[in-house]
């Protein structure tokens, strides 16, 4: 007679037991699907800032073998290769490019860890860039000669926006694709997210 009440017992239990696991299940699958049901039929969206402008489909960039740096030796086609870049498209580095050099400098130095990850190119028309390269000597600058520079430049144009007048920042990945472009309003703390949270989840680089 125990023996009988106790499995009885263990029977309701094991009942429970089931009827919670099928419960569970039920949640897990069916609220998801509920939800995006809700979302489709209220054609709600979450709300967020877009941070950077994605290039889609990714844009390939071809390096002449006609450019040169600013050391006077010729760039590698090879230079936006292996590594992302950020890079800066302008003609005359005034103030307002230095201003964004400054401002690349700093997200990179705060990438912290994978700062080997990232390398800084500023491709410009401007001849004299020794100011430049002394204040920044890790900077990649692609200076020569003029019409090769400003051709290669064209390949950063995004719409009908010219890049060289943009005052952008633009992220090219391992692969040496344009990916994104951040525009000059864009703070500095967000594209920071916006490139970390990319580094972190990418194979490459």
């Amino acid at each position: 007679m125990i023996n009988t009440a106790m499995d009885s017992t263990e029977y309701l239990n094991q009942q429970r037991r089931g009827r919670l696991i099928l419960l569970c299940m039920l949640i897990f699958f069916i609220i998801p699907i509920i939800a995006v049901i809700a979302m489709y039929k209220l054609d709600w969206r979450p709300k967020g800032e877009s941070v950077g402008e994605l290039v889609s489909p990714p844009r390939t960039l071809s390096i002449s073998q006609a450019l040169i740096n600013s050391n006077g030796t010729k760039v590698s086609t090879s230079l936006l290769k292996d590594k992302w870049s950020m890079v800066y498209v302008t003609t005359d580095c005034d103030l307002q490019c230095k201003n964004k050099l400054h401002q690349m400098r700093q997200l990179h130095v705060s990438l912290y860890k994978e700062i080997p990850r990232m390398q800084r190119v500023l491709i410009t028309t401007t001849p004299d860039v020794a100011d430049i390269a002394r204040n920044y000597p890790e900077l990649l600058i692609i200076n020569q000669p003029a019409d090769d520079v400003i051709a290669f430049s064209q390949q950063f144009n995004i719409d009908n926006e010219t890049a060289i007048n943009a005052n952008r920042i633009y992220l090219s990945d391992p692969l040496g694709q344009l990916i994104i472009s951040y525009h000059a309003s864009t703070s500095p703390a967000l594209v920071r997210k916006d490139i970390t949270r990319l580094m972190k989840y990418s194979w490459t680089g």
